[in-house]
């Protein structure tokens, strides 16, 4: 009985699959949250984000992101099982989380619809909303709206936004370099970004170049 209750509240959660999949981008709930945050404390930064067309984004951000993130993000419906199963072995045996096994469309369904409050109930949605959206959107279109909703700094969200306060420069015209840093940036974007250039922002730097060469993405 609560299982079928919880897929009537799923099914009232979803968002309307044909707008998301044609309409304007729309704002992420932490872009609403800051929002709300900066009307209240004008002492934060102002919010950046312009949201762009996918072709609007450099190709390497693109393989970049992916190559951080969700390295079978092509492959999968919307979770990775394999991931998960290697995440939940993990933590088996060390006691402990030590990685997530979220796929970019898991990311962009909690940022645009369930929120990230830390119940196993909102993993769950999650993962169901996911699978949803991917029978629904195309590819290219998840991974457009996940780049133009990821936090990517103080009041900075959207790959547009990151570009222009990190290197006045648009999404469309980052180096390769640029785009690496970029991706780099997602897991703690306050804390470890190309202004702060912290050791484990760097040694992210280099995790994704080699990803990015084993998959022949590169340049050289």
């Amino acid at each position: 009985m609560l299982l079928i209750l919880d897929l009537v509240y799923i099914a009232v959660l979803k968002p309307d699959w044909d707008t998301l999949a044609t309409g304007r981008c729309p704002k992420s709930l932490p872009i609403e949250d800051y929002e709300r945050a900066r009307q209240g404390n004008r002492k934060l930064a102002r919010l950046r984000w312009q949201p762009v067309g996918l072709s609007q984004m450099s190709k390497r951000l693109q393989q970049a992101v992916v190559a951080a993130e969700d390295a079978r993000f092509h492959q999968h419906a919307g979770v990775d099982f394999a991931a998960l199963g290697d995440a939940i072995a993990y933590a088996k045996e060390k006691g402990e989380v030590g990685f997530g096994a979220s796929t970019i469309s898991q990311q962009t369904i909690k940022n645009l619809v369930v929120g990230d409050s830390r119940t196993p109930w909102r993993k769950w949605h999650e993962m169901i909303l996911a699978l949803w959206m991917e029978q629904n959107l195309s590819k290219q279109r998840i991974l457009s709206l996940y780049l133009n909703v990821a936090e990517l700094g103080e009041g900075i969200y959207g790959a547009e936004a990151a570009a222009q306060a990190y290197w006045r420069v648009s999404a469309n015209d980052l180096s390769e370099s640029q785009a690496i840093e970029m991706a780099a940036t997602l897991p703690s974007p306050k804390k470890h970004n190309p202004l702060t250039r912290t050791e484990t922002f760097l040694r992210r730097v280099e995790k994704i170049r080699g990803h990015m060469n084993q998959f022949g993405w590169l340049d050289n």
